[in-house]
Order: structure tokens, then C-alpha cells, then sequence
């Protein structure tokens, strides 16, 4: 259960601590005091969507905590353990939301996420209020109310699950065979393709090497005339270069055995003398390797144009094109084991929609049991919520529309969740026809109609936490009085927290929060209370009587806390 929640910088909120208890916790306060911001806070750290607009003004982030006691849970150690969590049965979270839109989630004091924190909120707090109103009217979650009613949910998640599979194993046959259909059409191309590429036999970096044979034969005359000048200026000519150092060299063997200082240089000059001659060779030998082959260059020219060609059509590189190769001969080769795997999936998947459907029908006739079981215990809640002659009925629809027997469907007519399509049916008065929820219910038999659905779910729902945001709209009286023990008969099953304006609800339970709103320095800040039994007096006269309590509304407010 929620045992703490803590509140910073949000909307109106400067900072809120707020402690709750087993049992029922209710909160009432002037309309606007901040009670929907409290839900807000609550939605963030369960995982709902946030906004910079929440920041309280003039703040850089809003912060939302709240520590759990979930002690024994097995369900919520797997989640956490799966994410890495550490959980003892203390689960604290904490959401900051900045004012560039970043979000921080802190999970038991470890950084997480917010699809984590989504999963895991549905298990910690579920939340009835206007959102669930207008879910409730809308028949593609009647299905799934139907199913946590009858205790489905597994089989429904399992029946995805396969349909999952069976979809990507019908998607994965449907591209084999679109990549067999293409593979025949391209087949003569393909062949075409080879050919050109095995006739040209390219080698790996064969243009490389060919571009530089092209420049050499281009410029062979040049290159012939720069070797030999170079040769004959350091070696050849009457006054070389290197004659010119070798006599150089002698002059200093002479210095040397006058002054030891100069033997360094003569060792120096002895040195340039030997490079002088190896590059001099080396330049005589690039002479006779230079070739002026005007024959060879057309050769060249006409074999770098055909691995041009090559590259322009299948590759950027001759490795790419050879890689091409190999790729488009194993389509070839590879065309008759497609078609054997085509077949050999095409069984697997028959076997898989056997089971789908087995399993869907079995699940139809599960769910149509479960709807008798779900009419009369939801008409029993609405006769005790003063809805005495309401008739409440599951209707059933196949694919045409009219109700049919799911053994008759057809594989095409399962989806994910099942061969059912169906829609929750009320009517509220005698001699009425049974209409849709969204037609006939007004906002007081709405509400009543929700609760008595999150009555008969709570016996088995595994949340622990359960919050009404103004449940009660649209009731009063007698009715508003039967709304509160209802809720506090729920409180019996799990923790109840319950936003009200009525005093009927609000003297129920053992603890109740007053939610007000005060201007502190000029600036508006909400604030909550845990009301003692006076002040709780005091409120639930406010809410009987409005601004001006009255001694009378305080005698009455007294009772109906005696009588609670």
C-alpha cells in the first residue's frame, strides 16, 4: 500500500507530506483547493504522462515521491528483479520533472525508467475517476473488465501472445515468398550478371595497380628523360656530382691528418659519396624498367574501362563486385531451399492457428460463462446502490455484428484478445430496452455503475491501492449514503484513498484529509491536514451546510460520525 507521499514545487504545491493508512483515507476540501492535483502527483509516479506546465512557478523542477509496503509481493519482486531492483518489500519512487522536459525516475534509490515505472504502476495504485468514466463507455475495455471479473487475463495475455507468433511467422512465409516471386522474375538478369562478372574476371585492387601502369606508360618519355638527366648531373658527367664530392672527400682526408677536428666532416662526405651512388644506380635501373609501350598503355586503358564499367554497375569497389557475385549465385542455388522452407513453415504455422483456435473458442466459452456470472453479480451491486430494477447484461457480437456461437468462427475472425467483441448493456428503468452504457447512464448512475464493477474486481484484483477521484458525481441523498458504505465495505479488501464533496462518504473510514488552499507571502500554496476528531467534525459540517456551519450541522455531522 501507499504509505507516503511527498509533494515539491508542483502546481500549487510549495511542499506536501502526506501519510496514509490501511483502510479508507478520504480527502474533501473547497473545490480548487488542489485535491486533483494530488491525483496528478500520484498518476507521475505511477507513470503518467508529465509536463513543465506542473512546475510550480518559478521553480526549476517538481519532485513527486512515494513509498510503498508491499510486503511478500512475488509479483512485484519478479518485475523489480527482472529491472534490476533490489526490493525487501519497500518500494520508493521518486519522479523529478525539469523545466527543459527531462524526466528523472529513482526506483528504490537506483536510476530507471519510465517504461519501467509504467509497468509497474498498474500494480501498485489503480485510479477510478473521470478518466474511468468515460473508459467505461467505451466498449473495447468492456472485454477486458470482463476478463479480470472471470480471471482470464492470463489466457487472454497467452492468446496474444500466439497470435503474436503466428503473425510474424505468416509475415515471415509472406516475405520468403515475395522474395521467391521476385527471384524468378530477376532470374535471367541474375544469370546475365554473373556471366558479365566471371567474363572479366577482376582481381582485388587490380584497378589500383593498373591506374598507376596507365600514369607510368602516359608519361614514360618524361619520366625517361628525368632519370637520365638526374643520372648523368650525380654520376655520369666530366664534372658529377659525385666527382665533385669525391674530390671534396680527398681534400678533407688531407685536412684530417693535419687537424683530427675535420674527420668527422671527411667520414660525412665519404657517407654522401656512397648515397650518391646508390641513388645514381637506383636511377639507372628505373631507366631500363621505363617502357614506352604505346600498345600496352591501349591495353590498359581498355581493361581499367571494364572494371570501370563494372564498378558503375555493381560496386564501388572490385571487392563489391565480386561480393555481388558471390550473393547473386547463392539466390540462384538458394531458390530451392526457400521453397522447401516455405513448406516446411506453412505446416508449422497450420499447427499454430489450430491451437489459436482452439484455445480462442475455449476462451469465447469461458468469457460467455463469466458474462452470466458478471450480470448477476453486477445487478445485485447496483440493486444495493439504490438501482433496484437496472438489468445489466454482456452482449456477445461475432464478426457480421450478431451474436454467434464461437465454435462456428473462423480462423480470419481471431484477433489478438480473442473471437469476442462485446459491449456492456444497461437498462436502468422497467419496461426500457437494453441500450449501451454510453446511451442510457447519467452521470449519477454512472458513477454508481463503476463502482459497483470496482466492487465486484477488488475480490480479486492483486492492486493493493485504490483511489475514487469524486466517484460520487451525480449522487446524493440516500444514494450518496449507500455510495459510502460501499467504499468503505471495499476498504475491507484493500487501501482506499477517496476524493469527495459529500459528507455521506467523507464521515466514512478512518482517516480524512482536508485539502485547502492559502496565499502565503502573495503566493497561493495548497497544503493538506490530518483532521482530528473535532476539526473532522467541523469539515463534514461544511460539507452539509456549505460556507456557515451551523450548530445544527455540526449535531448532525456529529451523528453521522457516530453512526459511520
Amino acid at each position: 500500500m501507499l504509505v507516503q507521499l511527498i509533494i515539491t514545487d508542483f502546481a500549487i504545491i510549495k511542499h506536501l507530506d502526506l501519510s496514509l493508512r490501511e483502510g479508507l483515507n478520504t480527502l474533501s476540501g473547497e473545490t480548487g483547493a488542489g485535491k486533483s492535483i494530488i491525483i496528478n502527483a500520484i498518476n507521475l509516479i505511477l507513470g503518467g504522462r508529465s509536463s513543465a506546465d506542473l512546475i510550480r512557478t518559478g521553480c526549476d523542477e517538481a519532485v513527486v515521491e512515494g513509498l510503498f509496503v508491499f510486503p511478500g509481493n512475488r509479483v512485484l519482486n519478479g518485475m523489480l528483479g527482472e529491472a534490476g531492483i533490489s526490493f525487501d518489500g519497500e518500494l520508493l519512487i521518486k519522479r523529478i520533472i525539469s523545466r527543459e522536459g527531462r524526466n528523472k525516475v529513482f526506483i528504490n534509490g537506483s536510476l530507471s525508467t519510465l517504461q519501467i515505472l509504467a509497468r509497474l504502476g498498474p500494480r501498485l495504485i489503480s485510479i477510478s475517476g473521470q478518466h474511468e468514466h468515460q473508459l467505461l463507455l467505451r466498449p473495447d475495455n468492456h472485454l477486458y473488465l470482463l476478463d479480470d471479473f472471470s480471471g482470464l487475463e492470463e489466457e487472454r495475455v497467452g492468446l496474444g501472445k500466439l497470435f503474436d507468433r503466428c503473425q510474424l511467422l505468416r509475415e515471415e512465409i509472406r516475405g520468403i515468398e515475395k522474395n521467391i516471386s521476385e527471384q524468378k522474375e530477376r532470374e535471367d538478369l541474375t544469370l546475365f550478371q554473373i556471366q558479365e562478372i566471371e567474363t572479366a574476371k577482376p582481381v582485388p585492387g587490380e584497378d589500383d595497380l593498373l591506374s598507376g601502369e596507365k600514369m607510368r606508360l602516359q608519361h614514360a618519355e618524361e619520366l625517361l628523360e628525368v632519370a637520365s638527366n638526374g643520372y648523368q648531373t650525380l654520376y655520369e658527367n666530366y664534372d658529377s656530382v659525385l666527382s665533385s664530392v669525391a674530390r671534396c672527400t680527398k681534400s678533407m682526408e688531407k685536412g684530417a691528418e693535419i687537424a683530427g677536428e675535420l674527420a668527422p666532416i671527411r667520414d660525412s662526405l665519404a657517407e654522401i659519396e656512397v648515397r650518391i651512388e646508390d641513388v645514381s644506380f637506383a636511377l639507372r635501373d628505373f631507366q631500363k624498367e621505363i617502357q614506352v609501350d604505346p600498345q600496352r598503355l591501349e591495353q590498359v586503358v581498355e581493361r581499367l574501362e571494364t572494371l570501370k564499367r563494372l564498378k558503375r554497375k555493381y560496386g564501388a569497389t572490385l571487392e563489391d563486385v565480386l561480393r555481388l557475385k558471390d550473393e547473386l549465385g547463392a539466390k540462384i542455388f538458394d531458390l530451392k531451399g526457400k521453397l522447401k522452407r516455405v513448406d516446411e513453415l506453412t505446416k508449422k504455422l497450420q499447427e499454430m492457428q489450430g491451437e489459436l483456435m482452439q484455445k480462442a473458442v475455449t476462451l469465447s466459452q469461458k468469457r460467455r460463462k463469466g458474462a452470466d456470472d458478471f450480470k448477476v453479480a453486477v445487478e445485485k451491486e447496483l440493486h444495493q446502490l439504490h438501482m433496484k430494477e437496472t438489468v445489466f447484461k454482456v452482449r456477445f457480437e461475432d464478426s457480421s455484428g450478431a451474436e454467434g456461437d464461437p465454435a462456428g468462427a473462423t480462423i480470419r475472425e481471431v484477433r489478438p484478445d480473442g473471437l469476442d467483441r462485446i459491449e456492456f448493456m444497461i437498462s436502468p428503468n422497467p419496461g426500457e430496452e437494453l441500450r449501451p452504457l454510453s446511451k442510457i447512464a447519467s452521470g449519477g448512475e454512472l458513477s454508481r455503475i463503476i463502482l459497483a464493477i470496482r466492487t465486484i474486481l477488488s475480490r480479486t484484483a492483486s492492486v493493493e491501492t485504490v483511489v475514487f477521484d469524486e466517484v460520487d458525481s451525480g449522487v446524493s441523498g440516500a444514494t450518496a449514503e449507500v455510495v459510502g458504505e460501499k467504499i468503505s465495505s471495499l476498504a475491507m479488501y484493500h487501501q482506499i484513498v477517496c476524493i469527495t464533496h459529500l459528507p455521506q462518504i467523507a464521515c466514512q473510514g478512518e482517516t480524512h484529509f482536508l485539502v485547502r488552499k492559502d496565499v502565503i507571502n502573495g503566493r497561493t500554496e495548497a497544503s493538506i491536514l490530518n483532521l482530528d476528531p473535532e476539526a473532522r467534525v467541523q469539515e463534514i459540517a461544511r460539507l452539509l451546510g456549505g460556507r456557515k456551519i451551523t450548530a445544527r450541522a455540526v449535531a448532525h455531522a456529529r451523528d453521522m460520525l457516530r453512526k459511520a
